[in-house]
């Protein structure tokens, strides 16, 4: 008698999913109760070949309206490696909530000629009733989906119009406790403080300086994977977030409402009204500055290393070449400075452009250019192979979406302009980069006015002049010693040359005695 022939070894991997974390703690569980189910269902067609593999493919607190979690990739990389032949979850909607991932998981399991069971339904994915019995029960599953995201966003408006805080990052000068906001009397001083100085600066650029220097940092929060986010010196974007946060006076945004909070204010309200009266009367000025000068990007700029990028340019004949160049480069502190140090403005602007309108952000056709910047983006950072574009929160007590990542290729320049004077035979000579010398000179001439502005009267002190220029007192000072420069260190950086050794750095801290400037060997061109 012919014994029946052997089935074919089907290797099954059980996949279970648990949209929250609520009841994973529990000695069974929900995910415990879907793989016992689908243990058994294993067991039951073992006549046909099937055996478990020991690996568990387990996701607790995620949902099933995205594939990125870690064990599906895990599954889906064994997939690929030909390691799985049938895949059992309880339900087809542990495995996606979304018929669009559906459809990508389908043709992933047919291209490794991988089956797809669910305990609970009975179907074949390889035959096309099966398929359409998936697509059905998808799509009951994604409205089910949208539902509960419908019922959760009311549940959020309800909340928020009771005043109470449903999440997101903890604002500085407040720590959560219980779910509630309490007041942080250190940090509380510190957000009192940077109101204050607003008023004070007037400015956001000075108002940054002087808390760098006072070594006043953002809010340190924990991120789910453990990681740190913040803790680093503010800029002009978390500046102006901060001081709009309506958070400080006790209460709550929620679509362009704002309703009383149950969390203590911080700041007076008499003190938070000054503040966004400030505000508002610099917002014209800097939209029609950008607008202006053409730099649709300046003030949110920075290099990969940080440092901010600002609006340079340079002539050929009739035509005008822009550029944003790394502070850092400016300033000839070249090691400092980013990978991309250097990049045209207009391609630059153009790829932000078209990733904010690609995203459908500030699409009001009447919005320009510099206003849609200014309502989505509050910082580009400029990386070799990418932009990453931070984005604006729809609301000062929400968290800011998820940064965009541009694709971008920095344009490596096919020459180096430098100034060399004729004739020079370059020894013991720091040859400049065009930019450098412009600053350099731009700063002399700017140190000798503000020099006579003090001596005249036409300004009290330094405090002054950073306040009329935007920028910190600090920076006033260092400027102020390019007014002292020697005579023959003048002609040099004119000329484009300075004696080895010296640079921005070194004269902007030079001694005041001219003979100590003047110790190095000055370069003269020599006549041909």
């Amino acid at each position: 008698m012919k014994s029946a022939p052997t089935p074919k070894l089907l290797r099954c991997a059980i996949y279970t999913r648990k949209s929250t974390e609520q009841g994973l703690e529990q000695a069974f569980n929900s995910l415990d109760n879907q793989r016992e189910a689908a243990e058994a269902y294993i067991k039951s067609q073992a006549h046909e070949g099937w055996r478990l593999l020991p690996e568990a493919y387990d996701d607790g607190g995620y949902s099933g309206g995205s594939l990125q979690r870690p064990a599906l990739q895990r599954l889906l990389a064994e997939v690929q490696a030909g390691r799985i032949d049938v895949i059992v979850v309880y339900k087809v909607d542990r495995l996606t909530r979304a018929l669009s991932d559906f459809a990508k998981l389908v043709e992933l399991f047919d291209q490794h000629g991988v089956s797809f069971v669910s305990v609970t339904q009975a179907f074949n994915t390889t035959t096309s009733m099966g398929r359409l019995t998936l697509n059905v029960l998808l799509s009951f599953a994604q409205f089910e989906r949208e539902v509960t995201a419908e019922r959760i966003r009311d549940k959020i408006a309800a909340s928020k119009r009771k005043g109470l805080r449903m999440g997101g990052p903890v604002p500085l000068g407040y720590a959560a406790r219980d779910k509630k906001l309490v007041i942080d009397p250190t940090e509380a001083e510190q957000v009192r403080g940077i109101f204050a100085g607003y008023l004070e600066f007037g400015c956001l650029s000075a108002l940054a300086a002087d808390l760098r220097e006072r070594g006043v940092l953002t809010k340190v929060s924990r991120r789910r994977d453990g990681t740190n986010r913040g803790g680093i010196p503010f800029s002009k974007g978390p500046l102006a977030y901060l001081l709009r946060n309506r958070v400080y006076i006790g209460e709550v945004v929620h679509k362009g409402q704002h309703y009383r909070g149950e969390h203590e204010a911080i700041v007076p309200r008499e003190l938070f009204e000054a503040v966004q009266a400030a505000l508002w009367a610099k917002a014209p000025a800097a939209g029609a500055g950008r607008a202006n000068t053409g730099s649709l990007l300046k003030g949110l700029l920075y290099d990969d290393r940080g440092n901010r990028m600002t609006p340079s340019s340079a002539r050929k004949g009739a035509v005008r070449y822009r550029y944003y160049v790394s502070r850092a480069l400016e300033e000839g502190r070249r090691e400092e400075a980013g990978t991309v140090a250097r990049v045209p403005a207009p391609e630059l602007e153009q790829a932000v452009l078209s990733a904010i309108r690609g995203a459908g952000e500030g699409s009001e056709p009447a919005a320009s250019d510099a206003a849609r910047l200014a309502a989505c983006v509050g910082r580009v950072e400029v990386h070799p192979d990418r932009l990453i574009l931070q984005r604006v929160p729809d609301a000062p007590d929400q968290p800011p979406p998820e940064d965009l990542i541009v694709p971008w290729s920095a344009r490596v320049s096919r020459c180096r302009r430098e100034v060399i004077p004729i004739g020079s035979s370059g020894e013991a000579v720091t040859v400049m980069r065009s930019e450098t010398r412009a600053r350099l000179v731009e700063g002399i001439a700017k140190a000798r006015l503000w020099l006579d502005d003090l001596l005249c009267g036409r300004v009290q002190d330094t405090a002054e002049i950073a306040r009329q220029e935007g920028c910190s007192e600090r920076s006033v000072r260092m400027t102020l010693n390019l007014a002292f420069l020697a005579p023959d260190l003048i002609r040099a950086a004119v000329a484009g040359t300075l004696p080895e050794g010296q640079g921005i750095s070194t004269v902007t801290n030079a001694p005041l005695s001219w003979r100590q400037q003047c110790s190095g060997e000055i370069a003269h061109a020599t006549p041909m």
